[in-house]
Formats: C-alpha cells, structure tokens, sequence
C-alpha cells in the first residue's frame, strides 16, 4: 500500500510540475491586448462587489496560478509548507518555534554576532544617539559619522581606496551593474549566479551572457569570441556559492579577466566572514590580492549581523555610484544603528580569528560526516553552506519536514528555484553549532535515505 501511494504521489506532482511550466511559460509571454468593443473603448465589468472583482484580476495573474501550484503540489503530497515559519526569538545555532527549541540550520548568522551581547550594546547606544532611521537618503539627508566609519573599515579589509554602504543587499547588485554598464557593453556572469546580479545584467540595457558554473576556461573561450564586440565587460562571479557551497579559483579568473581587459566583480555575500584564515573572505582563502578585483561586492546580512549592501573599490568607481546610482541616491541612507552593528560586527570578527576557526572546523566536520554516511552533498567545499543533494522534490520536502518533527530545522529547495534532479536540503552552518549538532542532523538523514 504505501508503495501504491509513493507512486501515486510521484504522479500527482510530475503532473503539477507541468502545469507549473506551463505558468511559468505564460508568465514569460508577450501580453496580448484584448479586442476593444466597437464605439474603441475597452469593455468594463459590470458593477459588483469591487474586491470581489479585483481579487479576480489578481487571481487571473500566471504568477498567482504558479502560487496556487505550489500550494496544490504541498496538499497533494500532505506536506506542510516549510516557509515563512516564526522564529520566536534569537535565531543561531538554536531557534524557537511554536514554543519548541530547534537545532537550526537555516539561517546565515555565520559567526553569531547577531544578539551577540556586545554587538546589541552598540546597537542600542547608536539608537540613543541618532535614533531609528536615517529619516532621508544621504545625499539630501545628510549623513552621520557611523556610516563612513564603516564604509572605512570595509574598504581597509579589502584594502581599496573607498566603499559605499546602500540598505539593500539585492539593490546594490542591480543598482551598480545597472548603472555602470548599458548598450554597447557585456555582462557575463556565472551560471548560477545571484538573481541580483542577473537582474542587474539585464536592467543595464548590455548584452548578458553566463558561463558554465566556475568555468574559467569556457569564460576564456567566450571572451575569445566576443570580446571585440563590445566597449566594456564586466564578468561576474560570487566568492561562496549559497546553493552549492562552493567557491572559484579566483588567481584563474584574474587571470582570464586581464588576458581580455574587463572588469571583474566579485560578490562576497557569503564569503566574508567565511572563507580566509581570517573571515577575508575569497582573496584570502586563494591568496590573491585584493587589488586584483576592480568590484568588491558584499552584504551586512550575514557576518556583519545587519542588513544592506556595499561596493568597494577605487575612488572614481565610488564616486560614480555616490553620485549616480539610483538605489543609492534614491534610498534612505543606511540606518545608523544598522552601519554601528556591522561596524562592530566586522571588527569583532577581525578580533576573533577563533569564531571564523570554528565556523570552518564545523563544516569541514558536516561534510566528512555526510560522505561518510552516503549522503549527496554536490560541489560544497565544506564551509558554511552545504547541500544534501535529493534528486527529487517530493523527497526533498518530506526529508525537510522529518528533519523538523525530529527537532532539525533545515530549508528544502526544490523546483522550479533548482532544476527537479538537483532538489536538496540546504544547511547553513554557524561558528555556535556544536559538534553533536552535526552528528545528529547526519544521523537523522542517513535513517531517512535507508
């Protein structure tokens, strides 16, 4: 019987996931404009109820039929939305939710320094002082002295002339590709690069390209092709991939990026703090200058216990994007008490070496223990993100909410965010996971894979 339902649940949700494509296809076509009535007015509805009828042209949206999908794949295989669940409190090693604690493995506070004691001191002195918000973007605004001090100390780690701090992470992808680059020009990116980036690449107005996943040498074979087509190129990569948890051969890519005078930019959402001896991030990790890199990219969500983005680089690349880039100058400055957290955050992770040694040993000890178990973990290189690789979304769901009932909480990523054969459970590791937290989450995954 339960092989019977197993097949009749694979079923249900390859028939979903066509329809799904379906939406997603429609989605993606040309609107087509309904015939006008004959005086060439368009017809209107007749009158009713007027949320009834708006929530009917919502409803009609593909995007909302890709919704009513997803919510119908979770019904037809009796699992329980893994999303949006509460958190109630601190959220590190241990989360709280619904009242029962969790070993958590789902959120990016790397080396624990948000609600760290020390950090939230700080916090709550730059409130005192300047209040909640900016109350303004800082060009018309004003500024206030904690957001330059952390735009200094960024551009010390990366050892560049300046940075610029913007409120978004995602924003300050799109906003600087965007702005610096238009027709004429080429965005190449890596194939799975970060939405922002690619958004980026596709609002700039330049031709996009990607390359296969950390291919130095199809890049090098791209560029070889197309490179005297365009004015500028910027090659795009990330410094820690947070699907796959891995990371390029950076020494490879500078040189490819010299061989063909473009721009390299690297995204070091989630490799500060991360990779390096020291949290540097990529350019310590492969022994790199960081010179080398003409576009540092990165975030204050992770590491830095905050929020917002931040380019460094040279100075006339930070003047452009102070003085030109619309999710800069059309943004509320960063909030003071924000720019004082990742100010503390960053210095302390430069203070700690010890939380960035422990972060590492962890996720070295993750993926030893997974592969010794059998279990998938893909191209992961053992840091901070480590995917079990499921093959199946169906599975995928369920091991995530078995891993919930047994007091693991563990994101599953299924499609269409990942291809249907690479559906996983994705872990992000933090310096405050103990090692019978690893053991356990391991354990509890090979009974599910026998």
């Amino acid at each position: 019987m339960g092989l019977v339902t197993t097949l009749r649940e694979q079923l249900a949700a390859q028939s979903l996931k066509r329809q799904l494509d379906r939406a997603i296809k429609a989605e993606q076509e040309p609107f087509q404009p309904s015939a006008p009535v004959a005086n060439g007015a368009m017809e209107l509805p007749e009158p009713g109820d007027a949320l009834q009828r708006l929530r009917s042209r919502f409803e009609a949206m593909p995007l909302y039929q890709q919704f009513k999908l997803l919510r119908q794949l979770g019904d037809t295989l009796h699992v329980q939305s893994p999303f949006f669940r509460v958190h109630e409190g601190l959220v590190g090693a241990h989360t709280t939710i619904g009242g029962r604690s969790y070993v958590n493995f789902s959120s990016y506070n790397y080396l624990g320094f948000s609600g760290d004691p020390e950090i939230s001191t700080r916090a709550k002195a730059a409130i005192d002082h300047y209040g909640t918000s900016s109350s303004g973007s800082r060009v018309s605004g004003g500024e206030r002295p904690v957001q330059h001090e952390l735009e200094l100390a960024l551009a010390k780690v990366y050892q560049t002339e300046d940075c610029l701090a913007f409120v978004s992470g995602h924003a300050t992808n799109v906003t600087t590709i965007s702005s610096l680059f238009g027709a004429g020009d080429l965005v190449v990116h890596d194939a799975l690069a970060h939405n922002s980036i690619v958004l980026g690449a596709e609002s700039s107005g330049a031709k996009r390209l990607s390359f296969p996943h950390n291919d130095w040498r199809a890049l090098d074979q791209l560029l070889a092709r197309a490179r005297h087509e365009y004015r500028n190129v910027l090659v795009a990569i990330e410094g820690l991939y947070s699907m796959d948890g891995d990371y390029p051969d950076l020494a490879r890519f500078v040189e490819v990026k010299r061989r063909h005078d473009a721009f390299l930019y690297v995204d070091e959402a989630h490799s500060l703090g991360v990779l390096g001896a020291t949290g540097r991030g990529l350019y310590e990790q492969c022994g790199v200058a960081p010179g080398e890199v003409d576009i540092w990219m990165g975030t204050m969500s992770k590491t830095l216990a905050g929020c917002g983005g931040f380019i460094a680089g040279c100075q006339p690349l930070i003047d452009m994007l102070r003085h030109w880039a619309p999710g800069f100058l059309y943004s509320t400055g960063l909030p003071p008490m924000l720019a004082q957290t990742s100010l503390a955050a960053l210095e302390g992770m430069l203070a700690q070496p010890e939380r960035v040694a422990s972060l590492q040993a962890r996720g070295k000890q993750f993926i030893e223990e997974a592969r010794a178990a059998g279990l998938d973990t893909g191209t992961s290189a053992g840091f901070a993100v480590v995917p079990i690789l499921i093959g199946n979304s169906v599975k995928a769901a369920q091991w995530g909410n078995a891993l919930f009932e047994a007091g693991i909480c563990a994101q599953p990523i299924f499609y269409p965010v990942v291809p249907e054969k690479t559906a996983r459970l994705r872990f992000f590791l933090c310096s405050m996971h103990q090692p019978e937290h690893i053991t356990s989450a391991v354990q509890v995954m090979a009974k599910l894979a026998r």
